[in-house]
């Protein structure tokens, strides 16, 4: 898919999001110590990485990859500055549970407010209602963003590789560790993949739309999941839409599928995911 028009006029987004970010990590830091030590308290994780499967899987002999084991991680998303305004009468509660009633096996939650229009505060509301894991979408640049996500209720972070240095990365990823949280590390090149692989991260998604321009290809799936062996967890994210886009995901090797857009807009959620998770269209 091409870069939106609307989007060309921005140069580099990421860029543009990552200095904002800076600007809220700067605001966060005279309560670090209190969110540290809330963070420290906290005991209730849900898994994550088991509920996409444990990682270790053994494709070989499942011929054309079956989808039946395919992990559907279901994207509360208000907006995104690709698409704009995704949902007029957003209910992020009445969406969670929709997912969770329709199949889906993990929430990925927008909190990002400026370009994203989400909210930390979603983040507790839905782990009241529903049990699923949470994964916190956002961009992570510092710790303290940890211990926030910590305790406002994540069961899992996001940290993007190209929104980081190596040691940003190594470090950010050994702190989530020590809080119990488990981490999605999302590239969208092969450079980023073998940094990706360096750390060790277990959970490894790889983004079908390029950050800086906006592209979408779900080749890039294809390609870069050559250099994901079956000790990892892979995921594809971003412009998956109908169950031929699942099926083709899925043979190339991939555990897991992040959705949000095309769930958003499904005007029947559980025929949606089932279209997902069957490897058929509607």
């Amino acid at each position: 898919l091409p870069c939106p028009p609307e989007m060309k006029k921005f140069g580099n987004k990421l860029d543009e999001i990552l200095a904002d970010k800076a600007e809220e990590v700067r605001r966060l830091m005279p309560v670090r110590e209190k969110l540290q030590f809330a963070a420290q308290a906290r005991e209730d994780f849900r898994s994550f990485e088991t509920a996409l499967g444990g990682g270790i899987r053994d494709h070989s002999e499942d011929e054309g990859y079956g989808l039946s084991d395919l992990a559907v991680i279901a994207e509360v998303k208000r907006a995104s500055p690709s698409a704009g305004t995704i949902s007029h009468d957003f209910d992020p509660l009445a969406i969670a549970e929709s997912y969770a009633a329709a199949g889906a096996d993990a929430l990925s939650i927008l909190t990002d407010e400026k370009y994203f229009q989400g909210h930390l505060s979603y983040l507790a509301k839905i782990r009241e209602r529903v049990d699923l894991p949470i994964l916190r979408k956002d961009f992570i640049i510092d710790e303290v963003q940890i211990y926030e996500s910590v305790v406002a209720g994540a069961d899992a972070i996001l940290l993007i590789v190209a929104a980081l240095e190596q040691e940003q990365l190594v470090h950010l990823l050994d702190v989530a560790a020590n809080y119990q949280l488990d981490v999605l590390v999302e590239v969208h090149d092969l450079g980023e993949m073998e940094r990706a692989l360096e750390t060790g991260a277990r959970i490894i998604g790889i983004n079908n739309r390029n950050l800086r321009t906006f592209e979408v290809d779900l080749g890039t799936t294809e390609r870069l999941s050559e250099e994901v062996g079956p000790d990892h967890i892979l995921v594809s994210e971003s412009g998956i839409y109908t169950g031929t886009d699942t099926k083709r995901i899925r043979s190339w090797g991939a555990d897991a599928i992040l959705v949000g857009e095309a769930l958003m807009r499904a005007t029947d959620r559980t025929a949606k995911m089932a279209e997902l998770k069957g490897g058929g269209d509607e």
